[in-house]
């Protein structure tokens, strides 16, 4: 069963960045994408980027290109999401989730989903 894990959350502060890990085990295809999303309180869980693995395809949502890239170290099964000159309305809880189709941001594409790893923007 595929496991996902996050971490490199924490307190930063507004115009800082942030690079956030997702590790995963369990993978028995090769042909899987990687997403990641966000939720903030009371808020709809967002989209923010995806990378598929055997083909390198990546897509970032509109509200985030320029701030945020995604890339992977394959040899360790990790993706890492980069987020820069953070804003207190970046404060969420940001979560990895697995896939089997393309790179979409479609959160109800994703099968497999991390714990989640908490991001407060703030001074």
């Amino acid at each position: 069963q595929v496991h996902l894990v996050e971490s490199g959350g924490g307190l930063v502060k507004p115009g800082e960045s942030l690079t956030l890990s997702c590790s995963g085990s369990g993978f028995t295809r090769n042909d899987y994408s990687i997403g990641w999303f966000r939720q903030a309180p009371g808020k709809q869980r967002e989209g923010i980027a995806c990378i598929k693995k055997n083909e390198d395809i990546s897509k970032i949502s509109d509200s985030m290109k320029g701030r945020v890239s995604i890339y992977r170290d394959g040899s360790k099964e990790t993706v890492y999401l980069q987020i820069n000159n953070l804003e207190p309305e970046d404060t969420a809880v940001y979560y990895c989730a697995y896939t089997t189709t393309s790179a979409q941001l479609a959160s109800w594409l994703y099968s497999y989903w991390g714990q989640g790893t908490q991001v407060t923007v703030s001074s």
